[in-house]
């Protein structure tokens, strides 16, 4: 177990494979960048709400309720948002292991990804819904730090994983220093210890590398992480430096993780944009209870590839694949829309 910022040892960030009590999507509109293809987007959001809430509870927040699902069993908060990201704007949980349904909702600062893009709004869902008593817990502000879902992961056993290009990224905190910013994840999250990736960023990436576009953790320490083997390829160097650090991990009580390859999508561009790479990837799935929900890119036979292997990684849970090119198209993909709560939230 590990210990809490009050020196107790309770608390502990679960990872995504453990149970869950529900999933957050904050619903696309008109007043947000999905505008020029939103009819587009929603058919894929829709699909993600159907093959979530067929699983467990699902929590959405509207700006315009008339463009979400009409649903008795789906409650929609209609709160004003910037976006759609739930995965950077929405709460990092924490369980206490000794006290079921205890959990501790930790606020972090969402600033668009360093002050690219508004996020005041979205800031905000958080404690909406906390005022509003759609989740429970024990609600905990640390909204003077930024830190967002998506740029980290846990193993649920108090190691943290994460990335030096987003965590040091301009506009996030500095002048906090690494070691600084190690001891913060450490106190807050209730870890034991940090491993940082030092390699990977994908092109067209706007959050400078969140490690769910790279790397995921998964059970029985077995490690997903995406590959090019072709050097031709832009990444392919990065990926390359990438894998031999992964390979240099060891898990807690000292042994070398289990390592999969994820392949990288075909090359998508922006045809809006100068033709501009995006950043697709299959290691941008979600875990659901009974379930990883994997995004596809296209061609078939590549994504079946990547949801073998996915596979290989999540034994005894169904892997359905859901077309994310919508997606991608404004830089993110299915992770990113979601965040899960665990059991005792909703």
């Amino acid at each position: 177990m590990v210990n809490n910022h009050s020196g107790e040892k309770r608390y502990r960030l679960p990872a995504e494979w453990e149970p869950q009590s529900g999933v957050q999507l904050t619903w696309p509109h008109a007043g947000t960048d999905w505008a020029p293809m939103l009819d587009e987007v929603l058919v894929t959001y829709r699909e993600m709400a159907r093959e979530i809430s067929r699983r467990e509870p699902l929590l959405i927040v509207g700006a315009d309720p008339s463009l979400c699902p009409p649903s008795e069993s789906v409650p929609v908060f209609v709160y004003p948002t910037d976006d759609t990201w739930a995965r950077d704007h929405g709460f990092i949980t924490l369980v206490d292991d000794s006290q079921p349904g205890d959990c501790r909702l930790l606020d972090f600062k969402f600033n668009g990804w360093g002050e690219k893009f508004p996020a005041d709004l979205d800031n905000a869902i958080n404690r909406r819904l906390f005022d509003a008593g759609a989740v429970k817990g024990e609600y905990v502000s640390h909204l003077d730090f930024v830190l967002e879902g998506g740029s980290i992961e846990s193993d649920g056993r108090g190691t943290i994983f994460t990335t030096t290009n987003c965590l040091l990224a301009p506009h996030r905190n500095q002048p906090l220093t690494k070691d600084e910013i190690e001891e913060r994840l450490k106190e807050w999250l209730c870890a034991d210890r940090v491993l940082w990736i030092d390699h990977g960023q994908l092109a067209g990436d706007d959050t400078d590398g969140h490690i769910d576009t790279l790397v995921r953790i998964c059970p029985d320490d077995t490690i997903l992480y995406i590959y090019s083997d072709n050097p031709a390829d832009e990444h392919y160097q990065e990926l390359q430096l990438m894998e031999e650090q992964l390979r240099t991990f060891r898990t807690i009580d000292g042994r070398p993780y289990r390592l999969l390859r994820l392949p990288m999508p075909r090359a998508i561009y922006d045809t809006s944009a100068d033709d501009d790479r995006l950043p697709a990837t299959y290691a941008n799935f979600l875990v659901v209870n009974g379930a990883v929900l994997c995004p596809t890119y296209g061609p078939p036979d590549l994504d079946a590839e990547a949801l073998n292997i996915i596979g290989q990684a999540f034994p005894g849970r169904d892997i359905v694949g859901i077309d994310c090119r919508s997606l991608i198209r404004q830089h993110g993909s299915l992770h990113c829309c979601t965040m899960q709560f665990p059991k005792g939230v909703i």
